[in-house]
């Protein structure tokens, strides 16, 4: 009998054994939306991100990432709005997802990345509200514990349907009418009358002789006046909250070649150039641009840089066979540079 229920022991442990891993391929979108706000004033690079998964991801009709599936990553690339640019610029790299069970899966550097282009006023008080939903992409495939995911289903509430509360601690500030204040009236004109002239007769056959009157005299009036009267002032309303959009900021920087390199097949003499892409990749498309024309394209990583560059620069890469080819490019004031795949 203890034989008889040791093999059907081993049975059943060996058929979870065999369970096969659930593989999420590279390529997968997740949508997330942040579970806590990211402050405009406050936010560096370094910093956490909050979120949650807003729709299960699924896998050969298997669930394989519940909703509300918490996930946390590090901002390693920021580009704050600016008066004028109406949008800030940020890349999360995804560390961490932590189930309802409280299984915390860590993710490899640069398995999951999400870039945010955010729609936001530089007056906004945050860049990221409570239920902004955005994206994250897997850069490479996740194997997942069937064992862990069914636990964690177990226990994952229902989404509820209510609106997040914005974390926003702008107020609109109303304006005031001012008052009109007190009317002096003014004063008319007055007009003094003139003097007519006066004759006096001559005697003997001698001529009159003729006093000039005064003409009419005018004292001017006062204008009327208003005192104590006080300007309103205008009404300030709070900014549109902030929005990611989907499409990928188109970005232009200019860098200078103290020497000739080879980029993308092509020989680029010494000299001021562009280098134009769009997006925060991490694979992007670069187009290098001289007088407006496009001299060479070439594929090319994004890199965080982990601080804001000081200055413009660039790294020549000298290859085995003697050859010089343009391996990375930082730019100023920027926290991002470019990586040219060899």
């Amino acid at each position: 009998m203890r034989l008889a229920m040791l093999a059907a022991l081993l049975s059943a442990m060996a058929l979870v054994a065999e369970q096969p891993a659930i593989e999420v391929p590279g390529g997968t979108k997740i949508a997330l939306a942040t579970t806590s706000p990211v402050w405009a004033k406050t936010v560096q690079l370094g910093d956490s991100v909050y979120a949650e998964t807003a729709f299960p991801v699924t896998r050969n009709d298997q669930m394989a990432i519940p909703p509300r599936t918490y996930v946390r990553g590090e901002i390693e690339i920021l580009t704050l709005p600016r008066l004028l640019s109406g949008h800030a610029e940020m890349r999360v790299r995804i560390t961490q997802m932590v189930f309802a069970d409280g299984t915390a899966v860590a993710l490899p550097d640069g398995a999951a990345v999400a870039t945010l282009n955010v729609a936001v006023s530089s007056r906004s008080d945050i860049l990221l509200d409570n239920g902004t939903q955005f994206e994250m992409v897997l850069e490479g495939s996740l194997r997942l514990d069937p064992e862990k995911v069914a636990a964690a289903m177990r226990m994952t509430k229902p989404v509820k349907a209510a609106p997040w509360k914005s974390a926003s601690r702008c107020r609109p500030i109303r304006g005031t009418p001012g008052s009109p204040g007190t009317l002096i009236p003014g004063t008319p004109p007055t007009v003094i009358p003139g003097t007519p002239d006066m004759v006096i007769p001559g005697a003997g056959g001698a001529p009159p002789t003729v006093i000039p009157g005064t003409p009419p005299t005018t004292i001017p009036g006062t204008d009327a006046s208003v005192i104590g009267a006080t300007p309103g002032t205008p009404s300030i309303p709070c900014p549109a909250p902030p929005s990611v959009v989907s499409q990928a900021v188109a970005h232009k920087e200019s860098f200078t070649l103290s020497g000739s390199v080879r980029v993308g097949g092509q020989e680029l003499q010494r000299g001021t150039y562009d280098a134009a892409w769009e997006g925060l990749g991490p694979t992007v498309e670069v187009r290098i641009l001289r007088k407006g024309k496009t001299v060479a394209t070439a594929q090319a990583q994004v890199t965080a840089l982990g601080r804001t560059a000081p200055d413009t620069e660039y790294v020549p890469r000298t290859n085995a066979d003697g050859s010089v080819t343009l391996d990375s490019i930082q730019f100023a004031g920027r926290t991002f540079g470019l990586r040219f795949n060899p």
